[in-house]
């Protein structure tokens, strides 16, 4: 029985053999090694496996990688007679000294669990140490969005020890540039990852001293066309949709004003959604000025109608003042003229002002359902020119502020495209 009781708990004795073997409990692993000497060194490798997630509301990121660290406690030297390293789990992390490593504006990490703590330690027989592990961690990233969504950001992933300053430890990067590696498939709903870059630097704290810092630098270039079809676009149909009133009658004043109005309410609508998802930043950003100028140029189109309705308004009256007033009929303006007949008619139009008369006869009789025929005569005959001169028609009764509205509102719109798209890109 002694002897079967040996062979089953053998294996159980294992982990104290290793334990003996590397003489933890003949040091004190509460010291750093080489305690009281030089500052030892601790090299550093990265390999990014992803970047899960780029948030502009919170100005932050998300990224998994693998966190490699390489120094040499002689504390942990041991025989062997292969040279082979041996390989622990993380049970052993708690027993010996490791590099306090943390990540500088981290909102939160978490080393990876399953199916068991993804650490790793591994220790050679002249004292070397590698230490690994699976992280992700999700850091604070200053964005600036001035140029938005036309703008690159630039983010960094900072390291650097807590407790050891530069006199006690020293973080270098194991392999100079190559330490840092990405896997090739990275790839991000909004951005392309244009580079990734390391680089080292000393950080000073009043109350502790300086220490050493590493960086993780990768550039990010925002994907383009999701704002073209979601906010560019629409607002340019908008602008160019607000200037079909320029070659509606100026009298048609249900179909302008709503047209306009309509315009507006879109352009606000976009603006919203645009802003939505952005953070409340207290800057313009380069939509906010596409947005804003799109939204101004529909705004005048709306002001340009009120002028030319003024100004058409104000013109008619002082015809009739010029030609007298010949009956009661003649009182009425031209904005109530125009509502009983459900036309204009202009001087240059072959229609006089009796022709005006007429045509308002005509109308008081049809509502009494009679008609005379001389008067029928004279509508039909009305009928027949504007059949064939529509265009001249149309032409001839807009005001001269919508004939240059026509060329103007495009040309400027042009020019502002071309400036603002030069601008930023």
């Amino acid at each position: 029985r002694e002897i079967k009781m040996r062979k089953l708990d053998s294996t159980k004795v294992w982990p104290l053999k290793s334990e003996q073997l590397l003489r933890i409990e003949d040091h004190d692993f509460a010291l750093r090694p080489g305690f009281g000497g030089s500052p030892i060194p601790v090299g550093i490798d990265v390999q990014v496996e992803s970047i899960d997630s780029i948030s502009e509301v919170d100005m932050d990121f998300t990224m998994t990688l693998y966190l490699r660290h390489y120094w040499k406690d002689e504390r942990l030297s041991f025989r062997s007679n292969k040279n082979k390293s041996m390989t622990f789990d993380g049970r052993l992390i708690e027993k010996i000294w490791v590099p306090d490593v943390f990540f500088v504006h981290s909102k939160r990490s978490f080393i990876h669990d399953t199916t068991v703590e993804n650490v790793m330690l591994r220790v050679y027989p002249d004292g070397n140490v590698l230490f690994s592990l699976r992280i992700t961690v999700s850091a604070m990233c200053f964005m600036d969005f001035s140029r938005f969504p036309l703008d690159t950001q630039n983010c960094s992933l900072e390291l650097e020890s807590y407790a050891y300053n530069e006199d006690d430890l020293m973080l270098y990067w194991k392999h100079g540039n190559k330490s840092l590696s990405t896997d090739e498939h990275i790839s991000l709903s909004q951005f392309f990852v244009e580079e990734f870059s390391a680089s080292s630097g000393l950080a000073f704290y009043s109350s502790t001293g300086w220490y050493n810092r590493l960086f993780i630098n990768f550039a990010l270039r925002r994907h383009i066309f999701f704002f073209v079809l979601q906010s560019y676009f629409p607002a340019m149909l908008m602008v160019m949709l607000s200037w079909v009133s320029f070659w509606i009658d100026r009298r048609a004043v249900p179909a302008r004003v709503s047209l306009g109005i309509t315009t507006v309410l879109t352009m606000s609508t976009i603006m919203t959604g645009v802003s939505a998802s952005m953070p409340q930043v207290s800057y313009i950003k380069a939509v906010d000025v596409y947005l804003w100028i799109s939204f101004l140029f529909v705004f005048l189109s709306v002001i340009e109608y009120a002028a030319v309705n003024y100004l058409t308004t104000i013109e008619e009256r002082k015809q009739l003042k010029k030609r007298g007033k010949a009956s009661g009929m003649y009182s009425i303006d031209a904005v109530q003229a125009m509502a009983f007949d459900g036309c204009f008619h202009d001087t240059d139009v072959d229609m006089d002002l009796t022709a005006f008369s007429d045509g308002c006869e005509e109308n008081e009789s049809r509502a009494r359902a009679a008609s005379v025929s001389n008067v029928d005569t004279t509508r039909i005959k009305r009928k027949r020119s504007l059949k064939g001169n529509v265009g001249r028609i149309i032409l001839q009764n807009n005001h001269v502020i919508d004939t240059y509205s026509r060329i103007i509102f495009p040309s400027v719109y042009i020019v502002f495209n071309f400036f603002y798209w030069g601008l930023y890109i």
